[in-house]
């Protein structure tokens, strides 16, 4: 088969590689009809999360349908299904207190080493995501072996388009998540850190919390006409000084919550980005924090700190006195998509949730590399690219590089 594979920083690349197969009762091999980037893919394509191996096979957002079932799965040939990016038995202790991202059984334990050292615990399972989370080889390819069919994946309705629920892997239930991880009151203040397809999805989700006013905090003209549409109000921090504008837009208090949907590569939002550049470049304080740190001092005190955004190592230059003084919360974690899933499908079969406003470009599978460098270096215009293995041109409406 045909798949999108890691071979180092800014180098992946579309392999021939061999067929998943069926490895244990519970496995499932799906055919993938849409695959996505994500915006977590590019800390991978940077080479800034350590684990990838020559080869990898990328990808943690898809869907297909089913080819081949192990014995044990709940699955039957031809349903068309989404797949969650986490891998989760669903009958150890955290899956079983819903908490799927922690699985204690999906990440293999010859690979648990490495995550024990660097977090103090092992990390569970996720698709396409480096050997600290288990070396699965990923969804951007034209098939892939899913673990655990019988826990994660959830059938389509009939009628519903790929477009429609493909963001059900990950990223809608990662803003749903950020949302809730805030404790947003009615009338609450919302400020998210990030325009992307996470930080998009925060904004929504907010808002159908009960949110009374979101604030959007990025640079980017595109992404916040996108935030401005969902209803959210937007500060460009290129133009204007962001905990001052925050402090005047809630009357002196600063937000009651604030999402930080950025994560380890805010160099676009730090003054002295060059500094946490050349850190991540000699592997010393590998996480550029400048979101973070600022989403902490804008918080008002008491106030909720939700963390969406990807970390991988350590992060200098924390403001823990302010955390500690203000007395507040701090939520984060990898998303439990099992958990949410079912009723975030609900709403967008209820037409309560849209997602396809996000997708800008649709690519063949060969075109992943195209899709990679673009995602990457024109973030304003390609804010979310979906890959089609079935896909043999462009679109029409596509833009080339």
């Amino acid at each position: 088969m045909r798949a999108l594979t890691w071979h180092g920083k800014h180098d992946v690349r579309v392999d021939t590689v061999p067929d998943p197969e069926i490895v244990n009762p519970r496995d499932a091999i799906i055919e993938i009809t849409s695959t996505a980037i994500c915006g977590s893919d590019l800390h991978l394509y940077d080479g800034v999360i350590p684990g990838l191996m020559g080869g990898d096979i990328l990808g943690h957002e898809f869907m297909g349908r089913v080819v081949e079932t192990g014995p044990d799965s709940s699955l039957e040939k031809g349903q068309r299904v989404v797949v969650p990016f986490t891998i989760s038995c669903g009958s150890c202790f955290f899956c079983k207190n819903h908490q799927f991202s922690a699985c204690d059984n999906s990440n293999p334990v010859e690979k648990q080493d490495i995550t024990e050292n660097l977090y103090g615990h092992a990390m569970s399972g996720l698709f396409g995501y480096s050997h600290l989370t288990g070396g699965y080889p990923g969804g951007q390819a034209e098939y892939v072996r899913v673990p655990f069919s019988d826990v994660g994946p959830i059938v389509v309705p009939e009628g519903m388009e790929d477009d429609d629920v493909l963001f059900l892997s990950d990223i809608l239930p990662t803003g749903w998540m950020a949302a809730e991880n805030c404790d947003i009151k009615e009338g609450d203040i919302v400020a998210v850190w990030g325009c992307g397809p996470v930080g998009l999805f925060a904004i929504q989700s907010a808002l159908l919390q009960g949110a009374g006013r979101v604030i959007a905090i990025d640079h980017y003209p595109h992404r916040l006409e996108l935030a401005r549409n969902l209803g959210a109000d937007v500060i460009d921090f290129t133009r204007t000084h962001v905990l001052e504008a925050l402090m005047e837009m809630s009357g002196g208090h600063g937000p009651d919550a604030v999402i930080d949907a950025v994560g380890m590569e805010a160099h676009g939002f730090a003054p002295d980005r060059w500094l946490d550049v050349a850190k991540q470049t000699v592997g010393v304080g590998a996480d550029g924090g400048h979101a973070l740190r600022q989403a902490l001092m804008a918080v008002r005190k008491g106030g909720r700190v939700s963390i969406p955004g990807v970390y991988g190592g350590f992060l200098d230059k924390f403001p823990l006195g302010a955390l500690m003084e203000k007395g507040v919360q701090v939520r984060s974690g990898q998303t439990h998509v099992q958990h949410y899933i079912n009723d975030l499908l609900k709403r967008i079969e209820e037409g309560e949730i849209d997602t396809t406003f996000l997708i800008s470009h649709r690519l063949s599978l060969e075109d992943a590399p195209l899709g990679y460098r673009n995602f990457h270096d024109n973030q304003n215009d390609w804010t979310k690219v979906v890959l089609k293995p079935g896909l043999t041109a462009p679109q029409p409406s596509e833009v080339e590089a």
